[in-house]
């Protein structure tokens, strides 16, 4: 026995491995919070896009210079480039209701969000994949790689009552949620000059 642990008290390294794992949770869970503020902020931008557009006609030339402002305005963060306000577009095309929002795509990824928007026309399939990438903690690579192997088909997906669960903080999905570039940047308060960033961007688009 080293020196150093004859010197701890008894129960310390349980102490310790519980603590690790109280700090761990608290880690997904506060990467959870904030990823879905996130993915709540870019469905609102694109639904206040795709009203435009349609009561508008705005085009592609818009969206670029919408792009170029909002960079400028907010360069701390990411995810405005011209192609990202396209997936936030697409991305409230095809969840027109927010309840579809709280109940499992905003707890998944941006990038796992764009995975089922490039890999899957069907709503059902969208909704049962993500549910499923939360349930099994599957990073965006292996929620790609089973779409791509058609587990959907091979399982005869049916959708659930989903309930959330928190990913286990060892999952590749958790992991992936905590070191995620978008969800690290806005991890502090989404506030800008003392008003909710969320706001502020939603009265210029509207």
């Amino acid at each position: 026995m080293s020196k150093r642990s004859s010197l701890l008290p008894n129960g310390y390294d349980d102490f310790l491995q519980n603590l690790k794992e109280q700090i761990r949770t608290a880690q997904v869970r506060a990467s959870l919070a904030v990823n879905f503020e996130l993915i709540l902020l870019y469905w609102q931008i694109g639904k206040a896009i795709l009203e435009r557009q349609q009561r508008e006609g705005w085009g592609a030339k818009v969206i670029e210079k919408l792009s170029k402002d909002l960079q400028h305005e907010f360069p701390q963060m990411k995810g405005f480039s011209r192609s990202n306000l396209t997936y936030m577009r697409a991305f409230a095309e095809v969840y027109e209701d927010e309840a579809i929002i709280q109940r499992s795509v905003g707890q998944l990824p941006w990038r796992h969000n764009i995975a089922l928007l490039e890999k899957l026309k069907s709503l059902d399939m969208r909704l049962w994949y993500g549910e499923k990438a939360i349930e099994n903690g599957w990073s965006r690579d292996i929620l790609v790689y089973q779409i791509e192997s058609k587990l959907f088909e091979r399982q005869g997906g049916a959708i659930t009552n989903f309930e959330r669960t928190l990913p286990k903080p060892q999952s590749d999905f958790a992991q992936q949620l905590i070191k995620d570039p978008y969800v690290r940047r806005e991890s502090r308060p989404f506030r800008v000059r003392g008003h909710p960033l969320q706001r502020l961007l939603l009265s210029v688009l509207t």
